[in-house]
């Protein structure tokens, strides 16, 4: 192997193979097996909140008080973790909900910036182990008895903002070793990663929410930081590193389509031009291509339409994931741990979910499409679920499948392959460097909506669980209208390449 500028310390363990090919090969996989264990960590340590909500207030009407309790008689409300005794206790853990949301959607769009101006390697180290610690801190309030919603404020905005660390140097990471070819299929595997991280995470909460709740952070935290130094020891950001050659990022059927078939290639044209001026690179092959600016990146046509809709996408998609135990806990009435146990679904479906769309977008190079018809088939689905989802055990497990599959579909296309495709968009002329900066402001926005789902949860479900479904159908229906004009442009990319198809036979019929 020829000697390298930066040193990659996994290279101790992938020695030169017979062939170049092998080798390359060989790495893909490392790539995708460490990166899958880092975003799973980090979506691992997000969940266990979801889980203990149901321990923090309860009915304690039908326990047995502890020999050692200091709590009056007449207090209904002794088995409660203050602050959130209260009656207005929703509203109090939408407020811790919300504090890693706001701060996990507002550093994204920082976050993009500096994980192309810095090495990934040490980016994602110190933002593993700053996600383990601020995680251990929450389960730690457990045995300090901290009962100040501040303490669980600021630690949430804190694991907020080091958390944004994950999804663009990750994404940039995947994008830099593979091209565009099966993106859909291997993205929508690899992206599994977030309900594989979910399930864990509601597992291993599991395991300790009805004794000490506190270890169901703690447990996660020092797993997540032990994977962040795995990280520094053997993540490899870019192919070159290890003497492998870059992929091919273009291609496709949308890419070859005449813009004068497109009714917004006027505009479209101009956008690609602003973003020409806005990116440049030198011609010389030592020369690295200057990073995009956030704005640079608004121009590639797709990145806000699909910005939009991701931001509704993911209101649903994480008012599920914060809220899902506690309304099972309530409306089911089964225990702490059967709740979280039983939300697991959801996430197992979306796995299969996020796969589903990879494959059906790869086959139809129709990322929009895809996309739009499952947010169409997930709004009446939503609806069964919670009319007659909860009236058996069995209607219930195939629902919750279902519904995470349409739901958590389009979502993960969205963050992995899309965001991938834009990064790497032609008008880029071969800068790899906007993939962290679009992959930011896609999952930034998400962000916004992932903030408002839970909190908009939390101060509509005191009215019923009712309204909190209706919100829901409502973002799903509004993420799909805003994919329109995508949907639309990727119609008349298929008829343009039918009748291209249609000319060559034509054409090589004659000449027989």
């Amino acid at each position: 192997m020829q000697w390298k500028l930066r040193w990659c310390p996994a290279e101790v363990f992938f020695p030169p193979q017979t062939s170049a090919w092998d080798e390359k090969h060989w790495y893909r996989g490392f790539i995708l097996l460490i990166t899958f264990l880092i975003y799973t960590c980090y979506h691992m340590s997000r969940k266990p909140i979801s889980v203990v909500k149901s321990r923090l207030h309860r009915n304690c009407s039908g326990m047995i008080r502890p020999i050692n309790d200091t709590h009056s008689l007449n207090d209904t409300t002794w088995c409660n973790w203050a602050p959130f005794d209260q009656s207005n206790y929703k509203e109090l853990l939408g407020a811790v909900d919300n504090a890693f949301l706001v701060a996990y959607a507002v550093g994204m769009f920082i976050s993009g910036i500096f994980g192309e101006r810095l090495p990934l390697r040490y980016y994602l180290t110190a933002g593993m182990l700053l996600s383990g610690l601020f995680t251990s801190l929450l389960g730690l309030g457990y045995f300090w008895n901290i009962h100040a919603l501040w303490y669980f404020v600021l630690i949430q905005i804190c694991n907020g903002l080091v958390q944004t660390t994950g999804w663009p140097s990750v994404v940039t990471c995947v994008g830099n070793w593979f091209g565009k070819g099966k993106r859909g299929l291997i993205m929508g595997i690899w992206n599994s990663h977030t309900s594989v991280g979910n399930i864990l995470g509601s597992l291993i909460a599991g395991i300790w929410v009805d004794e000490q709740w506190g270890l169901s952070f703690v447990v996660p935290g020092v797993i997540t930081a032990i994977m962040g130094l795995i990280t520094f020891f053997f993540f490899i950001e870019y192919p070159e590193d290890v003497g492998c050659s870059p992929p091919q990022h273009h291609g496709g059927l949308e890419e070859n389509v005449d813009d004068a078939e497109d009714p917004g290639s006027g505009p479209h044209s101009n956008r690609e031009n602003g973003l020409e001026s806005a990116v440049t690179s030198s011609k010389e092959p030592s020369a690295q291509p200057a990073a995009i600016s956030f704005f640079g990146a608004l121009w590639i046509p797709g990145v806000v339409e699909f910005s939009l809709c991701l931001l509704f996408a993911k209101l649903v998609s994480y008012t599920f994931l914060y809220w899902l135990p506690l309304y099972i806990f309530n409306v089911v009435h089964f225990s702490a741990k059967e709740s979280g146990d039983l939300s697991t679904l959801f996430d197992v479906g979306g796995i299969v979910g996020g796969i589903l769309a990879g494959l059906i977008s790869d086959y139809t190079n129709g990322r929009a499409t895809t996309c739009c018809v499952m947010l169409i088939l997930a709004a009446p689905m939503m609806f069964l679920y919670n009319y007659v989802g909860q009236s058996g055990i069995s209607i219930s497990i195939v629902m919750l499948l279902i519904c995470g599959a349409l739901v958590n579909g389009p979502y993960a296309l969205i963050t992995t392959a899309v965001s991938a495709d834009l990064g790497t968009h032609k008008s880029l002329k071969g800068n790899a460097k906007a993939l962290s900066t679009v992959t930011a402001i896609i999952d930034g926005t998400g962000s916004i909506g992932a903030a408002l789902g839970p909190l908009l949860a939390g101060l509509i479900s005191p009215t019923g669980w009712n309204n909190v479904f209706y919100m829901l159908i409502t973002a799903d229906i509004l993420a799909c209208l805003l994919l329109c004009r995508l949907v639309y442009k990727e119609i008349l990319a298929w008829k343009a390449s039918l009748s291209r198809d249609r000319g060559s036979s034509v054409a090589l019929t004659h000449a027989r």
